[in-house]
């Protein structure tokens, strides 16, 4: 989070809390008597507005996360949050969307999301949902984050209110692309990741560990226009992942790769692998209903795919 509002992202006010608890120690206890500050969280959360949200701040998978509208109700969860370093966040409700990017490499997906949903239908086919302008601002700020953490495999979680796309979640370091999930998007996150290892493969990519941190904060503490600075992220996250090349060698070495994944979808084995899915997922009883219904949405990608 510090990172991206440094980067002036739009990102939700969000305060990293201490520990209500720390590790049973004497040696602890003495160190948070000498020198731990002490600190007003009423008084932060006043500042931020209610409602707010507490989450890990290691979370995934929406583990632990609280809605909070009122003092009480913060104090209830500060004390069960125990020996867990949190966030707080203000809430952003009565949004427009709510979006969930899927980023492979520079490859990305954007998708309308409910997290009121079931896990399995939390992914909504949906395919204007955003004006071209919010859709490329969606791409654009997952590969920004990407590249500046070197994430090659990630999502982002975004919430649209009063024009304003602002991510609240995004350091998923193995996001959730079961088909059970999401289903119509498979393929494509399938062929995505076969595109990516391969061009990092017959390329001898070089992993990159370190940082550029000073080219993003040159641009940040520049005089740009908001909507210049993304553009000057973007061309530093296309260097970062080699973009163009990878272009170029996914429209070249890998042209018959979109026609795979559509005959693979239509195979004996893509349907035994659905349906082991979803016997693995939900219980007995469901296993006929969520079958026909994930065929049904394959089925419609494939259809949709048609050549």
């Amino acid at each position: 989070y510090c990172a991206m509002i440094r980067l002036g992202l739009n990102i939700p006010d969000t305060w990293l809390i201490p520990t209500k608890l720390g590790p049973d120690t004497e040696k602890y206890r003495r160190t948070a008597t000498r020198y731990h500050d002490w600190f007003d969280l009423p008084a932060i959360a006043a500042e931020i507005g209610y409602p707010l949200y507490m989450k890990p701040f290691d979370g995934g998978g929406w583990r632990g996360v609280s809605r909070i509208g009122n003092e009480a109700e913060l104090m209830q969860s500060y004390e069960a949050s125990g020996q867990s370093l949190v966030h707080i966040q203000k809430g952003l409700e009565d949004f427009d969307i709510f979006v969930r990017t899927l980023a492979i490499g520079p490859q990305t997906m954007v998708m309308h999301y409910d997290p009121n949903q079931p896990m399995h239908a939390r992914y909504q086919i949906d395919f204007d949902f955003l004006t071209p302008q919010m859709g490329r601002e969606s791409e654009i700020v997952v590969k920004i984050i990407n590249a500046f953490f070197r994430w090659e495999f990630n999502s982002c979680e975004s919430i649209l209110k009063d024009g304003l796309l602002q991510p609240i979640d995004f350091a998923n370091a193995c996001p959730d692309i079961a088909i059970t999930s999401l289903h119509y998007y498979f393929p494509w996150a399938i062929k995505s990741l076969m595109a990516w290892s391969l061009f990092c493969v017959a390329t001898e990519r070089r992993m990159r560990i370190a940082m550029n941190v000073d080219d993003y904060f040159e641009i940040a503490d520049s005089a740009r226009s908001y909507d210049e600075k993304l553009a000057a992220y973007e061309s530093l996250a296309d260097q970062h992942f080699e973009t163009e090349r990878f272009n170029e060698f996914r429209a070249t070495e890998l042209a018959e790769l979109d026609e795979m994944m559509w005959e693979l979808a239509q195979d004996q084995t893509f349907d035994d692998m659905l349906v082991e899915a979803v016997k693995n997922t939900f219980p007995a009883h469901e296993h006929e209903q969520y079958i026909a219904h994930f065929r049904g949405l394959i089925d419609f990608w494939v259809k949709s795919e048609s050549r």
